[in-house]
């Protein structure tokens, strides 16, 4: 009966952080290129009472193992990198990569962090930086004297000077994917930093080396899907309750044992 509560407990206490889980993803519904997380678990060690393929006393085989398991246990949050719905801005510096990439961003220790988020701005110095002022690597100035930016699905950056009537490239965009992009560290702020799961970071160009091209004036939104949130959330929350029964009725049958005389 202890042996059931304890049990019971593992199994509330990893559907909590199951829930927790969730919870960031509908939290980031709207959160410019948010990849879900989905929680995964593991049972953990077997009190084998007796094993399987051993002989009983009159010489027979045991078919199968006598073994009592001890609950569950969280062991990992997966990433799911699919690629997001699309949504139309006009703002010529919202760029969305169309498949497999990330941007690379410069952190201010020098650190390359990757995104999926293209909102990209303009600093005072007319660099193109994200929400948080960090720079788009390979770094690209606009001239001051710029009267419209294109950005081609290859990654080309090219502008419009006053007086001109062709347009100017003034950079190249250069993109990275990674073996495991679920190894993937993140950081917060849309960013994701490399790590020894997700191995050394591919460069190439947009819509060459299995990279995605780029989508000017288009964002790429969150891949939760609420319904699907909403259904697990039942289901986990489901699984909470008939652990906490599991809990009263180990707790009812200790009480009917106390009170034999």
């Amino acid at each position: 009966m202890i042996k059931a509560m304890r049990t019971a407990a593992t199994g509330m206490q990893a559907q909590q952080m199951n829930v927790d889980v969730i919870a960031n993803n509908l939290a980031n519904v709207n959160t410019t290129g948010f990849k879900r997380s989905k929680l995964e678990f593991q049972d953990i060690l077997y009190q084998n009472l007796r094993k399987a393929g051993t002989a009983t006393a009159v010489g027979a085989i045991v078919p199968t193992n006598l073994a009592v398991g001890y609950g569950t246990k969280p062991v990992a949050t997966t990433r799911e990198f699919s690629t997001g719905d699309f949504v139309v801005t006009a703002n010529p510096l919202d760029l969305a990569i169309s498949g497999n990439g990330f941007f690379q961003i410069q952190m201010p220790d020098g650190q390359i962090s990757y995104t999926r988020d293209g909102a990209f701005k303009i600093s005072a110095d007319g660099q193109v930086v994200t929400s948080d002022g960090f720079l788009l690597t390979p770094e690209i100035t606009i001239p001051e004297d710029a009267t419209s930016l294109s950005v081609s699905i290859d990654g080309e950056f090219s502008v419009l000077l006053v007086g001109d009537d062709q347009p100017q490239t003034i950079g190249q965009m250069e993109l990275a994917k990674f073996i495991n992009p679920a190894g993937l560290s993140a950081v917060g702020h849309n960013l994701y930093n490399q790590t020894g799961a997700s191995g050394s970071p591919i460069l190439g160009t947009p819509t060459r080396d299995g990279l995605g091209p780029i989508d000017q004036g288009h964002l790429e939104m969150s891949n939760v899907k609420v319904v699907d949130e909403m259904v697990n959330m039942i289901v986990a929350q489901r699984a909470y309750e008939l652990n906490s029964k599991v809990i009263q009725t180990g707790e009812d049958m200790a009480r009917i044992v106390n009170n034999l005389r």
